[in-house]
């Protein structure tokens, strides 16, 4: 018989199938059978007894985006996710515990990575008057990675990779903090070499932000709320990608038997 789902050829006595990881018995449930396809399904309500250790999975709702009742995928995936989010957990935690005033994140390599994007808001929202043109900027590298998280969601339907892109969203929080608390300072480096005082306007972004809402006396209270919140965001992130990678062991675990 072949796998409805990837085609894939193998026994008609097969529960689950041997690519893909899909369980015909549930397949079959949601999309009737052709009726010209020879091999029979599997009676409704047979599932192989291996995924007796995937009860939680199987008892939350299909088709879940967050957590999908059916992880799906192979060992070399898991690896790779495994390496990623260890890497991700290093990097991440060097970000958060390096101090608002230090400026640490700036010399991170995602700060390069971010000023494309955040160069590119400022003309994206220039059409928009003076004060959007501003937070264009700000507005351009938070909306990148989360345009990444929700592409990869909703119509990737890849969790994991959409768990590493709201962990970078978080890391924008951290990068754009050391720029928040130079609001009054204006001594922070500038794209072209100037500094905040010395740039043509006499200011930067944030500066004028405040400026103009009268908030430029809190620029450090407000750093520190965006590092803060980048931290918590990035943690959750972790805990998301640690939970499906640990969804995808149990179920790779119990469809393929033998394997580590």
């Amino acid at each position: 018989m072949q796998c409805p789902k990837c085609g894939a050829e193998q026994s008609a006595q097969n529960a689950i199938c041997c690519r893909c990881g899909i369980v015909f018995a549930k397949y079959y449930k949601y999309h009737p059978r052709p009726p010209d396809e020879d091999s029979p399904a599997p009676p409704p309500g047979r599932v192989d007894a291996r995924l007796s250790t995937l009860t939680p999975l199987a008892s939350e709702r299909r088709g879940s985006l967050i957590f999908p009742a059916e992880p799906g995928g192979d060992w070399l995936s898991l690896s790779a996710r495994g390496l990623l989010w260890v890497v991700l957990l290093v990097w991440g935690l060097s970000l958060m515990f390096t101090s608002v005033e230090s400026g640490g994140v700036g010399a991170s390599f995602l700060h390069n990575v971010n000023l494309p994007f955040h160069e590119f808001g400022h003309i994206l929202f220039r059409p928009f008057g003076d004060y959007l043109t501003s937070l264009g900027g700000t507005l351009g590298q938070l909306l990148m990675p989360a345009i990444c998280c929700g592409v990869l969601l909703v119509q990737t339907r890849d969790p994991f990779g959409a768990s590493a892109a709201l962990w970078w969203f978080g890391e924008n929080f951290l990068d754009i903090a050391p720029y928040i608390n130079d609001a009054r300072a204006g001594v922070l480096p500038l794209v072209g070499g100037n500094v905040g005082h010395s740039s043509p306007y006499g200011f930067h972004d944030w500066e004028y932000l405040l400026g103009e809402t009268g908030l430029l006396h809190l620029d450090h209270q407000l750093a520190r709320t965006s590092h803060l919140l980048g931290a918590l965001i990035m943690g959750l992130a972790l805990l998301w990608g640690a939970r499906l990678w640990w969804r995808q062991l149990q179920y790779l675990r119990a469809t393929q038997p033998g394997t580590p």
